[in-house]
């Protein structure tokens, strides 16, 4: 089914019987969308390309020249070819524009005799537009067919199956990047041949490969390919290509959200998990129950405090679209994921599929692809607090990797903006300091080593803490520390001195100088805390 006519079928239409191809007789089946009457010789602005064109030559009579240049335009603009009229106002066709015809094969068909346009154009229009309505008609037919079936198709390889018997072509599905369905079945090394072909940019151009893209939850969730083997692919074929494409997507998504239903059902089921009350045993066995296929490498717990975001939001957060955009981001970079609710908390555990050395960055991956997959607005991990706990290789250990993320999450008030992370693994001196603040007295030490300069600053209105922070990080360097503080080397000498009169003498010495790094980012964790207590510190 095509929307075109081509020359050759043109040329067996009524007042075209005796005609003559003079040159470009390799191109006789290229596409015409539509028939134009052209007598100027400037026609570049005319064009919009596969054009066939009628003209009896007045514009350029027996001008060589310009006819070639008309030609060439032509050429230039994509016109299918050229129609001319002889007798009238052209008697010849120069042999320098029929070399050029031949080389860009483009058909130059003469007319030896008067012809009437007028129904020339009427008749081709006539095809073009039958053509065109009963491509319109066609198509809708399909869809017709593909929604009815659908009411009864188990699984998305149906719809492939039926596109495949409608066009007679190789179709090919990706989903998640990693499943791929071949329709019909193919051998392995041909599988193994078409991929890379794909993989390559010598596809691109080929007009017996088409592909598009299934977005779901604006994200790409999977690709949809169709290969010809014998035949270009037509207008309608693409056309076939999209409706089926847009059906597959509907079908995938409610999949995602009966998955989602069921994974609601079983909430009781994941709480326990999370508790850790069940056996390594009892967990496999309960997974190869819900999927077969299910072979987790370890696994981690995210939480997502979502009390901001829907502060944030005038309307209610739809649960189930975040969680669908979660979990497709999620499985599409290898984790299984399961969810529950608990107080503003989702809570996700991602059972891992892959490889253990790269879980952190898939991770993030995913985290940096829901902030962009998300079009509507409704989810911005920037309006969440969210905590990544400690990745455990036994699924038994889930519950360890659920205290440490809600440990990550308590923290994540604690720190400075430029220390933030989502992982419990990055937060190493931090998580000390929370054991310090809840088993020890921590604001005693750091009154112990910091007292003296705190309070110096309080009462003078001093600058030496900056001082002594810029001052370590500069690793004792004089000069970078004058030019990080704006201050000429005079006035560091003198603060120094005074650091030296406060903290002692040796406050530089490697043992000495590292309590008093840790001391001031224990300061900081203290001073940023939401719950944390005013430091007081005696005069």
């Amino acid at each position: 089914m095509k929307s075109y006519i081509t020359i050759d079928e043109i040329l067996k239409r009524k007042h075209f019987d005796k005609t003559e191809v003079v040159a470009g007789t390799a191109g006789i089946n290229r596409q015409v969308k539509w028939i134009h009457v052209l007598e100027v010789t400037q026609v570049s602005h005319l064009l919009n390309g596969q054009e066939l064109i009628l003209t009896t030559g007045i514009g350029w009579r027996n001008d060589p020249l310009l006819f070639l240049s008309f030609v060439k335009q032509l050429v230039e603009c994509n016109v299918s070819g050229i129609c001319i009229e002889l007798g009238t106002h052209t008697t010849v066709i120069p042999p320098e524009v029929i070399e050029f015809a031949n080389l860009h094969q483009f058909p130059i068909i003469l007319f030896h005799h008067e012809v009437p346009f007028v129904e020339i154009t009427q008749d081709i229009h006539s095809i073009i537009i039958n053509k065109q309505y009963q491509l319109i008609s066609d198509l809708e037919s399909y869809s017709q067919q593909l929604n009815r079936k659908m009411l009864d198709m188990n699984n998305y390889e149906q719809i492939l199956e039926f596109m495949q018997n409608y066009l007679d072509v190789q179709v090919i599905s990706m989903i998640y990047d990693n499943e791929v369905k071949f329709v019909p079945d193919l051998r392995e090394k041909m599988k193994a041949n078409l991929l890379t072909k794909l993989e390559s940019k010598e596809e691109w151009a080929d007009t017996s490969i088409a592909r598009q893209p299934i977005q779901i939850l604006g994200g790409k969730y999977a690709e949809l390919i169709i290969v010809s083997n014998d035949k270009k692919l037509t207008e309608f074929d693409l056309l076939i290509l999209d409706r089926t494409a847009t059906a597959l997507a509907q079908h995938l998504l409610r999949n995602l959200y009966v998955e989602e239903k069921r994974m609601a059902d079983e909430s009781e089921w994941l709480t326990n998990w999370l508790e850790g009350e069940y056996t390594e045993e009892i967990i496999r066995e309960q997974l190869s129950f819900m999927d077969p296929k299910v072979s987790f490498k370890g696994g981690v717990v995210c939480v997502f405090n979502l009390k901001i975001q829907q502060k944030m939001n005038s309307t209610k957060l739809d649960e189930t679209y975040y969680k669908l955009l979660f979990r497709n981001v999620f499985e599409q970079l290898g984790f299984r994921m399961f969810s529950i609710e608990v107080n503003h908390h989702l809570i996700i555990i991602l059972g891992n599929n892959r490889s253990l050395d790269d879980w952190k960055d898939r991770v993030s991956e995913a985290f940096g692809r829901i902030n962009k997959a998300d079009s509507t607005g409704k989810i911005s991990l920037s309006l969440m607090k969210v905590a990544v706990g400690k990745f455990v290789h036994k699924l038994s250990e889930i519950h360890l990797s659920y205290q440490t993320a809600k440990e990550t999450l308590q923290l994540q008030d604690t720190l400075l903006n430029e220390n933030k992370s989502y992982f419990y693994q990055d937060l190493h001196i931090y998580r000390m300091m929370q054991l310090l603040k809840r088993y020890g007295n921590l604001e005693e030490t750091i009154n112990e080593y910091l007292g003296a300069v705190i309070e110096y600053d309080h009462n003078n209105n001093g600058e030496l803490m900056s001082t002594l922070r810029t001052y370590l990080a500069c690793h004792g360097s004089k000069q970078e520390t004058s030019n990080k503080l704006f201050i000429v080397r005079q006035t560091l000498y003198h603060r120094i001195e005074k650091l030296e009169k406060l903290l002692g003498k040796d406050f530089m010495n490697s043992e000495r100088r590292f309590a008093i790094e840790f001391m001031l980012l224990a300061y900081d964790y203290l001073t940023t805390s939401e719950t944390a207590v005013q430091l007081q510190y005696k005069v």
